[in-house]
């Protein structure tokens, strides 16, 4: 009797085991789902079509930073007027053509004799004005914009230019007193930040971006007439080209567009392991 009865004990333990053991593979199948899922869902929203810089591609773009030919100030004054400046190429992305870019005289501006008139064709268009022949990896660009009273649209910079389809643009409506920065991949749009700006009552702003990095985060920072107005993380793009941009059936002049590297503040080497 007392055999039988351990008999039975086993085999009800054995049976409980099974059911154990049944429950605990169907539980970490469906665990397994879930991450599978995620896995999947992860790697659609971050697969960019412009590939992410390798740890040496971006050692090699910072060694490329230390130029002085990358400091500039573009000042428009001894360009034809009338004309696209010099170094520069007009480049749309949008619904589209029709906008313009041309240098005109004027006397009352921050640096005479000449600006820079931008002028988009549409709601929908984003006109470009590229500097050419310059890449930045981490860009300081400051630039004199006036927007007429009364004119929606947007005006502002662009930085991280691989082609019209893929860039980071920094604008400003002063009439609506908003700024943003975007992102734009593949043509498509993603607003990174926005924040709403006090304007000085001046007839020229002072717009500057900062693209910078801390370690491993890279960061975009934007000052407008002298005060952080937005700050944003994003390193899904790398170095690039850099311009100034009207968008949104707008009207804009720019003088002393300025541009230069920050790769002093980025690290030389990792830090030391304390």
């Amino acid at each position: 009797m007392h055999y039988g009865d351990e008999r039975v004990r086993q085999i009800q333990q054995g049976r409980g085991g099974e059911r154990f053991l049944m429950k605990s593979l169907r539980a970490m199948h469906c665990v397994g789902i879930m991450i599978a899922a995620a896995v999947l869902a992860g790697g659609m929203g971050t697969a960019w079509a412009v590939p992410k810089e390798t740890s040496t591609e971006k050692a090699e773009h910072l060694r490329q930073q230390a130029n002085p030919q990358l400091f500039n100030d573009w000042t428009f004054d001894k360009d034809e007027v009338g004309s696209v400046p010099k170094g520069f190429a007009m480049v749309t992305s949008g619904d589209q053509l029709g906008g313009s870019w041309k240098v005109e005289a004027q006397s009352a501006v921050p640096s005479a004799p000449n600006v820079l008139l931008g002028t988009s064709g549409c709601a929908g268009c984003n006109d470009i004005l590229v500097a050419q022949g310059f890449q930045y990896e981490y860009p300081d660009l400051v630039v004199r914009i006036q927007q007429p009273a009364g004119h929606a649209g947007q005006v502002g910079v662009v930085f991280g230019m691989k082609d019209p389809l893929n860039y980071y643009a920094t604008v400003v409506d002063v009439s609506q007193k908003i700024i943003q920065v975007v992102r734009v991949i593949e043509g498509k749009e993603s607003v990174l930040g926005r924040a709403a700006i006090k304007t000085k009552p001046v007839e020229w702003h002072t717009l500057r971006v900062q693209r910078n990095t801390i370690i491993s985060k890279d960061f975009i920072e934007t000052f407008f007439d002298g005060s952080l107005a937005l700050s944003v993380e994003d390193q899904a793009l790398g170095v690039g080209q850099v311009g100034m941009l009207v968008r949104g059936d707008a009207s804009a002049r720019f003088d002393n567009f300025n541009a230069a590297p920050l790769y002093s503040s980025r690290p030389l080497s990792a830090p030391a392991a304390y």
